[in-house]
């Protein structure tokens, strides 16, 4: 066999072996998300058996949520740049170091949101819209949830440390055993049980908050089993790293900046939506929750592409850290299109499936075949800007997801929906563009690989 022959057999192990890497770290990433979207759908499912009452409840309280999980997934996102880049470089000790500042600095935002949703909560409620009625009800959940929300930003952060180590299991099978304590302590506090009477709304915000602390002292055991190199004992003495935690905030605030900015994006263009009528904005919510799905592949992949960026940073392979980064792309794009061509030829029946209504089933349909187009450009999106927060380059994504959600859809959205009267397909159209503006933008960034000179420290 000639060299050529050789080097080609070669580089095809390498890149099988790349890709069974990527997809072992992927695959468990995906099921993970799906099991964390399932939650909300047990809960609902639960809750919805109290009463409409109840689920506004439930829908107000994740209202507030959202903005808390925005800075919680920003803290994750800068542990999982820093834990990745320390292990790659194999320096153990250091990445003990920063999960432990990372849960330091997890227990402070965690405790500050739940005092200001404590002291807040009726105003908190009052504000987001919702009636007397709805607050009385709400009240008990928003409690029982939003309050101690610690325990959430903790498990997001101990699950982020993990994946920058390289463990996509662990957080996959925590977030089996969450969901199965969940559901079972669900059907138990809020409906009760042999003389126990049940408590209500109340007993699935509790039902919520133990599986979380659950998940959380799982989480914390296997960190400091002999299985993972890492180690952060609560019995040793912890102290504040001042440096350490400058590192892991220069790289959270702007990934909580691109995601308050994305939210506040998304309630403008949500306000236009409802100007259009009842039934568009219905379309719209049902085609939204279907678009969910989608995004599945690319977070899973996006963090494989997060991980095996930075940990080859940190070993100083950048050309590898970049090849990594790509076939995630390529890999997830797979999928997506799968998903993208099952939306188009399915998009009757999806529709179907969530509303009766000829007009808002027809406008959900139009919605599904425009979205399945743009999947390559929203996978671009999803797994290239984890590979870049990866990196520890959070303040271009932030600077794309302004020029996008701004620039490009809110703008989009008025001209083409209220101006020209374009209706619904003018909203996801300036979606689209949008998509595809951003994901061109991320796509030159990341070839042009100035990330590979972030400096973590």
């Amino acid at each position: 066999m000639n060299q050529d022959k050789v080097y080609a057999v070669k580089k095809h192990l390498g890149e099988y072996d790349s890709m069974k890497i990527i997809m072992l770290l992927a695959i468990p990433a995906m099921i993970e998300n799906i099991l964390q979207v399932f939650i909300g759908v047990v809960d609902t499912y639960f809750v919805g058996k109290l009463g409409t009452e109840a689920i506004a409840g439930v829908g107000i309280t994740n209202l507030t949520m959202n903005v808390n999980i925005a800075f919680f997934l920003a803290l994750g996102i800068g542990t999982t740049a820093v834990v990745s880049r320390y292990t790659g470089a194999e320096e153990n000790d250091k990445a003990d170091h920063a999960v432990k500042q990372s849960v330091i600095m997890a227990l402070l935002i965690g405790l500050i949101f739940g005092s200001i949703n404590l002291i807040f909560s009726r105003r908190i409620l009052q504000l987001l819209g919702a009636e007397d009625g709805v607050i009385e009800y709400a009240l008990p959940y928003f409690l029982s949830v939003a309050v101690p929300s610690v325990f959430l930003c903790v498990n997001m952060v101990l699950s982020s440390a993990l994946r920058g180590a390289g463990d996509t299991k662990t957080p996959m099978k925590v977030a089996i055993i969450s969901n199965f304590i969940n559901a079972i302590l669900n059907y138990i506090l809020i409906f009760g049980v042999f003389s126990f009477s049940g408590l209500g709304i109340l007993g699935a915000g509790l039902a919520t908050t133990i599986s979380r602390i659950i998940s959380v002292i799982l989480l914390v055991r296997k960190i400091n089993s002999e299985e993972i190199k890492m180690n952060i004992s609560i019995f040793e003495e912890w102290k504040i790293d001042f440096k350490m935690l400058s590192s892991i905030t220069k790289i959270s605030i702007p990934a909580a900046l691109e995601r308050l900015i994305m939210r506040s994006g998304q309630l403008i263009y949500g306000g236009m939506i409802i100007k259009i009528g009842t039934e568009a904005y219905a379309a719209h919510n049902i085609a939204g929750t279907i678009e969910t799905f989608s995004y599945l592949p690319g977070m899973g992949f996006g963090v494989a592409a997060a991980t095996l960026v930075g940990q080859n940073l940190g070993k100083k392979k950048e050309d590898e850290a970049q090849r990594f980064g790509l076939m995630s792309y390529l890999l997830s794009t797979g999928f997506m299109v799968i998903v993208g061509v099952v939306f188009y030829i399915f998009a009757p029946f999806l529709a179907s499936l969530f509303t009766k209504d000829e007009n808002v089933s027809n406008q959900v349909v139009q919605v599904l075949r425009i979205i399945a187009w743009f999947q390559p450009f929203l996978c671009i999106t999803l797994v290239i800007t984890s590979a870049l927060q990866g990196a520890g380059d959070t303040k271009f994504p932030m600077y794309s997801s302004l020029i996008g959600i701004w620039g490009t859809r809110v703008l989009g959205v008025y001209i083409l929906c209220i101006r020209l009267g374009f209706g619904l397909v003018g909203v996801w159209i300036a979606y689209a563009i949008d998509i595809t503006v951003r994901g061109a933008i991320l796509m030159i960034r990341y070839l042009r690989g100035k990330w590979k000179n972030v400096n973590i420290s």
